[in-house]
């Protein structure tokens, strides 16, 4: 879940939710996300299948590294730590090698694992963007119901205004959540951004959350857009935005890593969320991130419901990774 907000925005929690339930409901997600994370993990957990512990195991485990899209630098990188892992602790069989390979995972991804902080600022202004078809509206609703569900009350902006489908979704979204939203009918996207934030501060919302237009970072004049209304944000408030997400889709593996680079030299990004983790076989890519870029993953989706999204845990995605 997001940090908890400071004392004064916090609702407080019903009484029936104690820390068993929370521990149980922490469980069923790992229980979803092991599933989903399946297509990736089960071709190295292949490699380990009756092995002995020689150069051949550790070909295997690269090519396997490779396939779910760890990357070359991410892959050449956990292989030289599982080696010295494995020599250290004397490790005898396969099974040894594989939690030893967990935890090498675990360290990897640990730097990505970092809450999203509500309530230092009011309104907490959060930028989002990504590629058309990355999940980035949908995801924004999900987002929505995890700040409602820790008691923040969240505006809406409806800054996609080249697609008219995102708006629509939106409202739907807004709908489905019981939040405001702020929507232009082909509006310019920084006005609307402008307006949600104003009106966000007006109304002392907690939560500012900017949809932006879906776009590709080779579409420059559309990355310009981007920065025009991070700009025109920060004129509404000197001290926004205060949060600026990626969305990334993780069936497209090492493109995902490309668009992280590209979004970041364009609006220096602070977060990412990562969907459809349980369409693809390609998972690996955030050892890529963690190593090449490492920008902090607050989300994971490995689903459609609004409960498959949930907070990025470096150990939980090493143990249900490999099974």
């Amino acid at each position: 879940m997001p940090a908890p907000a400071p004392a004064d925005l916090a609702a407080p929690l019903p009484a029936l939710i104690t820390d068993a339930a929370m521990a149980a409901e922490r469980k069923g997600w790992f229980d979803k996300l092991k599933t989903g994370l399946r297509k990736t993990g089960t071709g190295i957990q292949a490699v380990f299948v009756n092995a002995q512990i020689d150069d051949a195991l550790y070909e295997e485990l690269e090519s396997a590294l490779l396939m779910a899209d760890a990357g070359v630098k991410a892959t050449e990188y956990l292989l030289d730590d599982l080696r010295g892992r494995v020599k250290r602790q004397m490790a005898t069989d396969a099974a040894q090698v594989k939690r030893l390979l967990a935890d090498a995972i675990t360290d990897l991804l640990q730097p990505l694992e970092k809450p999203l902080v509500i309530g230092q600022f009011t309104p907490t202004v959060i930028m989002v963007a990504g590629v058309n078809g990355a999940g980035k509206t949908t995801s924004i609703g999900k987002l929505t119901k995890h700040l409602a569900n820790e008691g923040a009350s969240v505006l809406l902006a409806a800054a996609d205004t080249f697609r008219a489908a995102a708006r629509e979704q939106l409202l739907v979204w807004a709908d489905r959540n019981t939040v405001e939203i702020v929507s232009q009918e082909g509006g310019d996207p920084s006005a609307v951004s402008f307006d949600a934030v104003t009106a966000g501060k007006a109304r002392g919302k907690d939560v500012v959350l900017v949809d932006t237009a879906g776009r590709l970072p080779t579409q420059l004049h559309l990355m310009d857009e981007l920065r025009k209304i991070k700009r025109v944000v920060t004129k509404a408030d000197a001290t926004a935005p205060h949060e600026v997400l990626l969305v990334i889709d993780g069936n497209t593996g090492q493109n995902a890593l490309a668009q992280v680079r590209a979004f970041d030299e364009t609006l220096g990004l602070t977060g990412l969320v990562v969907t459809k983790l349980d369409g693809t076989a390609k998972g690996g890519v955030l050892c890529a991130i963690a190593r090449e870029r490492p920008v902090p993953v607050y989300f994971i989706g490995v689903g459609e419901k609004l409960e498959d999204l949930e907070t990025f845990n470096a150990r939980e995605f090493a143990l249900a990774l490999l099974g």
